[in-house]
């Protein structure tokens, strides 16, 4: 489970699938954010190379998410609805540290992204598994393996630059944060609701 300390109950799934349009629409905003999240590690972090490289491939690779979200959407009738707000999201921010250093800073926001990464993943294992609609089930299989990577990558990045911080205790910090966080969640027909 990427070291996530609670499972979404697997009903989650009904409630998505109760509402394909809210759960691709929602999903499809998820992507788009996630490429914005990587520009921004970039922005703030533009000194290491490794870094811009691989976060602006892992952010093109979220776009073309966001796109075969939308060509599903399209296909079926629906429409993109407007960009929504992520409370899983915003709660998981409130822990990132806010003061420290640079590097403190990147850290922190590489783990806050691997963690909305490793959460994503695990509830598109679940969709892939459980959702009655071959198309999607599929789809959601092949997702599931590039947010593991995604997950991979910032991990990767916290623990090579964060020499002057115990990145592991921090990352254990935030999976026990992130569990009290998730128990509030799983109720809606959102990719982390």
């Amino acid at each position: 489970m990427l070291g996530l300390k609670l499972a979404t109950d697997p009903r989650w799934v009904d409630i998505a699938e109760s509402n394909l349009e809210e759960i691709l629409t929602d999903h499809a905003w998820c992507e788009q954010k996630a490429a914005t999240n990587a520009i921004t590690i970039i922005t703030l972090n533009s000194e290491y190379t490794d870094l811009v490289t691989d976060l602006l491939a892992l952010a093109k690779e979220e776009l073309e998410h966001f796109e075969m979200v939308h060509n599903i959407i399209k296909k079926r009738g629906y429409k993109l609805g407007r960009e929504r707000k992520d409370s899983y999201v915003n709660e998981l921010y409130k822990f990132m540290n806010k003061g420290g250093n640079r590097v403190q800073a990147m850290v922190d926001r590489l783990l806050f992204s691997a963690m909305i990464e490793a959460r994503s993943c695990e509830r598109f294992k679940l969709l892939s598994q459980n959702i009655k609609d071959p198309e999607l089930a599929k789809f959601y299989h092949e997702l599931m393996i590039s947010e593991a990577g995604h997950y991979t990558i910032f991990i990767g990045f916290a623990r090579k630059y964060g020499q002057d911080v115990d990145v592991d205790t921090r990352w254990k910090e935030l999976i026990d944060f992130e569990a009290k966080v998730i128990q509030n969640y799983g109720k809606s027909e959102t990719i982390h609701g």
